[in-house]
């Protein structure tokens, strides 16, 4: 996920950045740091596929569905064995499931 300063210029994150918010995910979700990175991986790459921030992500992953928690981390294995787009197309295929996306 991007840090925004105001909403018009995104600012990339640093790698504290990332393992900070790595280590939050973990801690809500109870994950591995492996996992909690795969997933900050995921909500990233959603957000830059769907032109969105990576919390309006976060929240479609869990709050408005159980994905994160009920198919990334326990697929973890699998799935982070897969490229970029299908881990993309694969999640918006199952957000489209849930209604989350239309």
């Amino acid at each position: 996920m991007a840090a925004f300063e105001g909403d018009l210029f995104p600012v990339p994150m640093d790698d504290s950045e990332r393992r900070q918010e790595a280590i939050t995910v973990s801690k809500q979700a109870e994950m591995t740091p492996e996992q909690s990175f795969f997933a900050v991986f995921c909500i990233e790459a959603l957000a830059d596929e769907l032109e969105t921030t990576g919390n309006e992500v976060y929240a479609m992953l869990t709050e408005r569905s159980d994905i994160l928690d009920g198919y990334v981390s326990p697929h973890y294995d699998v799935l982070h064995t897969q490229g970029r787009d299908y881990i993309v197309y694969e999640l918006i295929g199952m957000m489209k499931k849930q209604g989350v996306l239309s």
